[in-house]
């Protein structure tokens, strides 16, 4: 049963969303922009973006007359101006954006909620060999908290940086975390994790290599990807992952197969799953396999398992949108947790 939304004194939080013109960036506007509590008052685009300038609706047409508020270019001098009058930033941004900057919002009395890979794990000598550069700003790094909304309320509830799940990441922990965390599955033993994704998940900037007419299903970056130190760190347990690419705009499916201990039941199975997420609306537990097309566009996750009580085998299924839930409707479920609201608040219509 969904709770009411709490009384509150909150007033309106004043939001800016730096990496506006990206795809996620586009979803936090939508989503933000129909939010009570939220006032989105500056769009931001990196220094050298050929974006500065244009308005918001010119980039994304579906929201002419409804934001058409210009993209400004971030700078130093920008910070200074602004950040001080903020409540709330997002970071829809590059990697390394986010590592240096975050922790300059937060001394101002800013609240971050960073979508980026910024702060996910937490071992800042991952950083170089998984995204690519040294984290200078490791005190922030051991004080951010992940954000996955289901399973982390209270971190999120009193942190001024959330790390904002990776969408592999969230799909495949909603599989795992009712199994790890109740210790059903036998240790060390082989978790893989399959995931496929369509084509907005590696971003809005052009490359051949996720071009629409160049793709095909296939797999990349095995034994490698920057999410399975994250979908490890956070399940704690380790997996592979297996990610793929396919050719479709969004949505994100993850296969999690693991074995559980000898004595585990089905019984502890469906248990394990309904207590994690039967007072979550936004985690749907469905009768049959999970289907992107079931999902995009929405907020919602769809799980499903299957368990073979002869070989100790279970099988679960998550399928998401990879922009919204993947992104930018879990950033917003944050948010809304920061403001003691429930995290479901503004994003499905049950109050």
């Amino acid at each position: 049963m969904t709770k009411a939304i709490p009384d509150s004194n909150n007033s309106m939080q004043k939001v800016a969303i730096i990496g506006a013109s990206g795809y996620a960036g586009a979803e936090l506007v939508g989503l933000l922009g129909n939010h009570a509590q939220a006032e989105i008052v500056h769009l931001v685009v990196s220094e050298n973006s050929s974006s500065e300038g244009k308005l918001f609706s010119d980039l994304h047409g579906r929201f002419q007359g409804v934001c058409d508020l210009p993209l400004q270019a971030f700078s130093s001098t920008w910070f200074d101006q602004y950040a001080k009058d903020l409540d709330v930033v997002f970071f829809a941004t590059p990697h390394d954006f986010s590592a240096d900057w975050a922790q300059a919002f937060v001394d101002s009395g800013v609240k971050v909620f960073d979508l980026s890979g910024g702060f996910r794990l937490k071992d800042a000598s991952d950083y170089p060999k998984y995204y690519g550069f040294e984290h200078a700003n490791t005190d922030a790094l051991a004080k951010a908290q992940y954000g996955l909304a289901e399973w982390q309320h209270d971190d999120i509830a009193n942190t001024n940086l959330v790390a904002v799940p990776g969408c592999y990441p969230t799909a495949s922990l909603l599989c795992l975390k009712p199994l790890t965390v109740n210790n059903l599955h036998l240790e060390n033993s082989l978790i893989v994790v399959n995931g496929i994704s369509g084509v907005s998940g590696a971003g809005r900037s052009a490359s051949l290599a996720t071009n629409f007419n160049e793709v095909s299903l296939k797999p990349y970056n095995i034994l490698q990807h920057r999410h399975q130190p994250e979908i490890s760190q956070e399940a704690n347990a380790q997996v592979i992952f297996n990610p793929h690419l396919a050719p479709y705009k969004r949505g994100l499916l993850a296969t999690v197969t693991l074995q559980l201990k000898a004595e585990v039941t089905e019984r502890q199975v469906q248990q394990a799953f309904e207590e994690a997420y039967n007072d979550k609306p936004l985690v749907r537990i469905v009768n049959s396999w999970p289907e992107i097309g079931n999902v995009a566009h929405t907020p919602f996750a769809d799980v499903h398992w299957k368990f073979d009580e002869e070989k100790q085998v279970v099988v679960v299924s998550c399928a998401i949108d990879n922009l919204l839930k993947g992104a930018a409707s879990q950033a917003v479920q944050c948010f809304n947790i920061s403001l003691d609201f429930p995290s479901e608040y503004s994003l499905i219509n049950t109050h």
